[in-house]
């Protein structure tokens, strides 16, 4: 019996080995094609639980599907028409302006008429300046070409038609199909098993969901706050700034810090030497961390998704870099279902005998 046991955890070894060997150059090889396909299965995933409302309430799946897709579509491209843009034009000026804003900022911190960098730090201001004026100018460049970049790509992205096409039609499909598909792979899998997969498979789901559908939501409602918050206040790029703080708010606290630091740059070099911007925009980010913390954080998403923000973080940058804007789509549920794996994995080690040790135990004392 160890023998046989020892043998089939060989083969289970084996063959997860070689199908997540299988997966990944599946993604490395069509990195280039799999974009629109991989966002129509985020789609549909994110929806099927809309779809299953509908059909408890005496709908059809096929007129569920049509009415969810409908009104999606109907949002997405009305949001783009009116939002897009704007965006284009102040990330175009954003570049534009970068290295202005960023010596303007260093002129402020750095003016020898400010009293604060003697009395506090006691550092002249001009010895300050001159010792910074060379990483300034650096910065500023490197930040306007990655600027260019980030949006070049998205451009990129935006103006592939396949991906404006073929993605509310691979959505339609695995959203109509979804139960169906999900009740097929069920059927495939090894008996003996069973429990221990669904198990597994349920604890992945739960935790793709929290991220997905809860962090997701989450950082959409932050991301139109911020943004409006920051554009009433009359903050140069306010819209810019406050969608991307929110939609980076999916790890925890970076987005909230960068959207701070830029947007209270943009108003100290906007508004100087007025203060209550700055404090208007403390208040934003302030509420913002209120609602997050308090009531959109538990409500939404609670302890369901279970991702260390350093393991995501890396998963994003792994993924990004080997499989291009579809591997930053698959990180996420990658990194839930290793995370998963793993917590399954070692709660098994941990009760096994390998841990716990069953054998002899070494006698103590002198020997005669």
């Amino acid at each position: 019996m160890p023998d046989e046991f020892a043998r089939a955890a060989r083969r289970q070894a084996i063959f997860w080995a070689i199908a997540i060997v299988v997966f990944a150059l599946f993604l490395w090889l069509f990195r280039g094609v799999l974009l629109p396909f991989v966002a129509g299965m985020a789609l549909a995933y994110f929806l099927d639980p809309v779809a299953d409302f509908f059909e408890r309430m005496g709908f059809s799946r096929l007129v569920a599907t049509i009415l969810i897709l409908a009104f999606f579509l109907i949002v997405f491209v009305v949001g783009l028409a009116i939002f897009l843009p704007i965006l284009s034009t102040q990330v175009y000026a954003l570049i534009e302006r970068m290295p202005q804003l960023v010596g303007r900022l260093q002129e402020l911190v750095t003016s020898t008429e400010s009293e604060w960098l003697r009395n506090i730090i006691g550092i002249e201001g001009r010895s300050l300046q001159d010792a910074i004026n060379e990483f300034v100018g650096q910065s500023a460049g490197w930040i306007t070409t990655v600027l260019q970049q980030v949006w070049a790509s998205g451009k990129a992205v935006v103006n592939v038609l396949s991906l404006a096409i073929v993605t509310p039609v691979v959505a339609f499909y695995l959203l109509y199909d979804w139960d169906r598909m999900v009740a097929k792979v069920d059927g495939w899998l090894p008996r003996d098993h069973y429990e221990t997969i669904t198990e597994i498979m349920a604890d992945i789901n739960s935790a793709i969901a929290g991220f997905v559908r809860g962090q997701g939501t989450l950082c959409l409602i932050l991301g139109v706050f911020y943004a409006a918050g920051l554009t009433v206040l009359g903050v140069s790029f306010g819209l810019l700034i406050g969608l991307f703080a929110g939609l980076i708010s999916f790890i925890p606290y970076v987005g909230t810090i960068t959207g701070f630091l830029l947007s209270m740059g943009v108003a100290l070099v906007q508004f100087w030497p007025e203060w209550w911007p700055l404090l208007g925009v403390a208040a934003v980010f302030g509420v913002g961390q209120f609602f997050e913390g308090n009531i959109l954080q538990p409500k939404l998403v609670g302890d369901s998704v279970g991702l260390h923000p350093v393991w995501l973080m890396f998963a994003l940058f792994a993924f990004g870099a080997l499989f291009g804007f579809t591997g930053l789509l698959v990180a996420v549920p990658a990194a839930a279902a290793v995370g998963v794996v793993v917590r399954f994995a070692l709660a098994r080690y941990l009760e096994s005998d390998l841990y716990k040790g069953h054998g002899p135990k070494p006698r103590r004392g002198r020997s005669k």
